[in-house]
């Protein structure tokens, strides 16, 4: 034993220092720890532990920068490579990702067909970004600074009304009428939702089964694929748009059809798209079973925070029903914080502004004014929609695939924030407009592909602000096609550092000013400047640069 030996030694008359277990451990010890000088009571010196553990401090803040710098570094090393792996993939030929012998049976495939399923997008289990960014403090407290936000300006209207009345008006007046008439709203979303469930499947499923024995296979898939067009058009395009307009449904309740009638017919899309493929590649083979999809998947997609297709998504094991409440209740009070915006900041604008003759120093002014407005309900439609909306449906249909955005407020291009604004959307553009355009006309045509997906993203949002508001204002339409398309060439992906992002905010901002301004103007110029026996021209002429009179 270590303390025998050290009985020997000394009997010995030996100087040497003996090693017991509590002197290796005395010498195994960090210098900063065997350095602490004691007192003469034996405890050590506390001023000193003090002293020391500030330099330590300091020390680490000092490395801590050169810390950071370098596992950003490694980080996007390691991001760029997997970028690089995943384009040297994408655009391997057949012949060096196959045997040769089957080189040109896969090169002839993949001429002939559209890409398969797998590969397009890939979902995989991850939660939302603000999910993540609001478990830290700082983040959590902007949060908590637009809930301030949304206090004062309850208070701020409760004084206002108390002061004008005598009394705390609590009435919800602009609410409860541009979500009226809801019993129409829901009957007709029913019937849509509906249609959308039996018809597109059934078309589908009776194409399939009848495809692989037909002898006339091309006159087959021309006809189901006309009932299927003419389904989408005159079922789900005519339709809503129909009870919308004869029905005469206030704006937000005609923007829940309008938006319901988009949503279906993209998901019917990609039903079609994603299993049409499946289905002509396994009659090449000469499969001896079809590929259908079961209706519980389908019914399952059309529920789902998605509108690419596929049989199956990854699943959470358990629905957090807490969480669930959470998002609906933000919903709910981004909804308020929307009302108290217009209230407080848009209508009085608006009021004043029609009060005087149109020229280009109201104009201006107006659109300043309605920049602060513009970026909160910017803010509020983000969150509240491609957030929490989607992420309460998620959660009960545990869709563990959350990547509904990305750091958008990060761009220092338009590309890039049109690719991480929305990816639900951009997702659908790019595998069903951009890519499908690239596969029909070549490679070579990418800037009209582009061109393109901006022309049909810009006619949609214009066509549903037209039907929304009752009035054609093509302000967004131009914004697109215009601003949009020469900021998406111009600002693009080589445009790196933080004057660029400040560019991008600072247009951003000034979009908002003009879409909140020109619309308010336009909506309560029609309602206080109405036309009598209104022709189709008078449908398109904007009433608000004639329209002046006090409201």
């Amino acid at each position: 034993m270590a303390g025998e030996d050290c009985v020997r030694k000394r009997q010995s008359g030996s100087t040497a220092p003996c090693k017991t277990p509590e002197n290796e451990e005395t010498q195994r010890r960090p210098e900063s720890e065997r350095s602490f000088p004691n007192s003469s009571n034996g405890r050590v010196d506390v001023d000193h532990v003090i002293t020391r553990k500030m330099q330590l401090i300091a020390e680490a803040e000092q490395l801590k920068p050169a810390f950071m710098k370098e596992v950003d570094s490694h980080f996007t090393e390691f991001v760029n490579s997997l970028v690089a792996k995943s384009a040297f993939l994408d655009s391997s030929s057949p012949a060096s990702l196959f045997p040769a012998s089957c080189a040109e049976k896969e090169l002839h495939k993949a001429k002939s067909s559209r890409a398969p399923p797998e590969h397009g997008k890939i979902f995989t289990a991850r939660r939302s970004l603000l999910d993540e960014l609001f478990e830290v403090s700082h983040i959590r407290t902007i949060y908590h600074m637009f809930i301030a936000l949304l206090i004062v300006f309850i208070l701020s209207t409760l004084l206002v009304d108390f002061i004008d009345e005598g009394r705390l008006v609590l009435g919800f007046d602009l609410l409860v009428f541009v979500f009226g008439k809801f019993p129409v709203v829901f009957f007709t979303w029913l019937c849509m939702f509906s249609a959308t469930v039996v018809i597109p499947y059934n078309l589908f499923v009776w194409w399939a089964q009848g495809y692989c024995s037909s002898s006339h296979r091309v006159i087959h898939s021309f006809f189901y694929g006309m009932l299927f067009t003419l389904f989408q058009i005159a079922g789900l395009g005519f339709g809503p748009t129909y009870v919308a307009i004869s029905y005469a449904l206030p704006p937000a309740s005609r923007f829940i059809v309008i938006l319901e009638q988009v949503r279906l017919v993209m998901k019917a899309h990609s039903f079609i798209r994603e299993n049409v493929p499946r289905v002509l590649s396994s009659v090449k083979d000469k499969s001896s079973t079809v590929p259908i999809p079961r209706m519980s998947q389908y019914l399952y997609f059309l529920f789902a925070p998605t509108l690419i297709y596929r049989d199956n998504y990854p699943r959470n094991p358990t629905i957090r029903w807490g969480y669930v409440a959470t998002k609906f209740a933000q919903v709910l009070g981004s909804l308020f914080y929307a009302y108290y915006i217009f209230v407080r900041l848009c209508i009085p604008q608006v009021h004043n502004s029609n009060q005087e003759t149109f020229n280009l120093r109201g104009l201006v002014l107006c659109i300043f004014n309605s920049i602060l407005p513009g970026v909160l309900i910017l803010f509020l439609v983000f969150f509240a929609f491609l957030h929490c909306w989607l992420n309460a449906f998620a959660e009960m249909l545990r869709f563990a695939d959350r990547m509904f955005y990305k750091d958008w407020w990060n761009s220092t291009s338009y590309a890039n924030y049109y690719r991480t604004w929305n990816v639900v959307v951009h997702d659908w553009l790019y595998y069903y407009a951009y890519r499908d355009f690239l596969w029909f006309f070549g490679k070579k045509f990418r800037a009209a592909a582009m061109l393109s997906v901006f022309t049909v993203s810009a006619a949609v949002h214009e066509y549903v602000l037209s039907i929304c508001f009752g009035f054609f204002y093509p302000v967004l339409f131009c914004l697109f096609t215009c601003f949009g398309v020469v900021f998406n060439f111009t600002l693009n992906d080589r445009r790196k550092g933080p004057i660029w992002n400040v560019i991008m905010w600072t247009s951003l901002f000034l979009g908002q000013g003009v879409i909140i301004c020109l619309y308010s103007q336009e909506w309560y110029a029609r309602q206080y400047c109405p036309t009598e026996n209104p022709t189709f021209l008078d449908y398109l002429k904007p009433h608000s640069w004639s329209c002046h009179t006090k409201m």
